[in-house]
């Protein structure tokens, strides 16, 4: 593959071999530097990728027309929305939501389809997104089916570019988080003493902080949780119903959970890209980029890099988290990691100490997210649950 080979082209064979991962591996090995005129530069190598994360003051992060707080901004107004941020998920408030989204995940296991064949992303995946992203910020029940609504509306918009639809789709979201905060103003000493009402109270510099910086943080928090959440649930499920010694290990061991959570989601990555754009000229991987110009990190393929990674698709314990760029390095690592983990973690041990097994369906083949989606459209899941004869009794 040379440079003239367009990022577009081996989306295009990824989707149609329905195995997207495989083909970034291949791209990774032939040229991890790809030049396109929609992607622009796309890295495709863990050590270029880290680097790139590493430099911001070479490689910003103000790559949107639109506000969004703070992984749209660049240092020093980075560090003082991430200073405000960052508290939201510490410990904590972690330890406080523990027991809230263990209900929600033992209920939604509980109300699951068992021992039937059924559509686990959209039937089961977003739902616990929506349900534990609602709780965790103190919005009502109510909005549960809409976010659901909104979430596919997102997704067919994304998948189809439709830009039009995408900036209504937008719109919408924001309406539901003004609606919030005004309710909440107009409750003034009795609104719900939640995240949201928290986030409202909070200043920068001194002054409040504006509706539109408020409503950035909700809807990056949010937009980013429910399609993240569901994507990973799915991959998860998805690996350990091709892999039951593990599954079964898992099952008996959940103190594994957490470890083998982050590396199954390196081996096939939930998040595809991120992007920066340059501040000044430089040089990646003996390529002269100029200033201005934009860049594609290709998560999917740095997370899987035979240079750090050895074997990517062998499945180990053991790998030092460092490495891992799940969650992102750097100062715009994700901030709310500690939740996402928490989350992931509940709903993997409800599922397993729930049921005996899952396995992939047998009436329909799973459906690869497309670019630049990851994870899964589609997942027929059997959740089974073995029932005792009697005769044991």
């Amino acid at each position: 593959m040379n440079d003239t080979t367009t990022l577009s082209n081996a989306v295009q064979q990824a989707s149609v071999s329905k195995d997207p991962i495989t083909a970034y591996d291949q791209i990774r090995q032939r040229c991890p530097v790809v030049h396109d005129e929609r992607l622009h530069w796309t890295l495709f190598k863990h050590e270029d990728v880290v680097n790139v994360l590493n430099d911001p003051q070479t490689f910003s992060n103000a790559v949107s027309r639109h506000v969004s707080v703070p992984n749209g901004m660049d240092q020093p107004e980075h560090t003082i929305y991430r200073a405000l941020i960052e508290p939201f998920f510490n410990e904590s408030r972690m330890a406080a939501f523990e027991p809230v989204c263990q209900e929600i995940a033992a209920e939604l296991v509980r109300q699951s389809h068992q021992n039937q064949e059924f559509e686990f992303i959209s039937g089961f995946a977003q739902i616990y997104a929506v349900r534990a992203q609602c709780a965790f910020l103190g919005w009502p029940e109510s909005l549960h089916e809409p976010l659901n609504q909104w979430v596919r509306k997102n997704h067919q918009a994304t998948l189809a570019q439709d830009r039009q639809a995408l900036s209504e789709i937008a719109v919408e979201f924001d309406g539901y988080i003004r609606t919030l905060l005004e309710e909440r103003r107009k409750a003034g000493t009795h609104a719900p003493d939640d995240l949201t009402t928290a986030l409202m109270l909070e200043t920068v510099n001194g002054q409040p902080i504006s509706d539109e910086a408020i409503v950035s943080i909700l809807r990056n928090w949010t937009v980013g949780e429910l399609g993240s959440i569901a994507a990973c649930l799915g991959i998860l499920v998805n690996y350990l119903a091709k892999n039951l010694k593990l599954q079964h290990q898992l099952r008996y061991k959940p103190k594994l959970l957490p470890a083998a959570i982050d590396e199954i989601l390196r081996i096939h990555p939930p998040l595809i890209a991120s992007r920066r754009v340059t501040t000044q000229a430089v040089t990646v991987a003996g390529h002269h980029i100029e200033a201005g110009e934009r860049l594609t990190l290709l998560w999917a393929s740095a997370n899987r890099d035979e240079a750090v990674f050895g074997k990517p698709d062998e499945f180990r314990n053991d790998r030092d988290p460092s490495q891992n760029l799940l969650y992102g390095a750097g100062i715009h690592a994700c901030p709310g990691a500690p939740l996402a983990r928490l989350e992931l973690r509940l709903i993997m041990q409800e599922l397993l100490k729930g049921t005996s097994r899952f396995a992939l369906g047998e009436n329909a083949a799973p459906v690869h997210a497309m670019y630049p989606a990851g994870g899964f459209d589609s997942l027929p899941i059997k959740l089974v649950m073995e029932t005792c004869c009697g005769a044991c009794s």
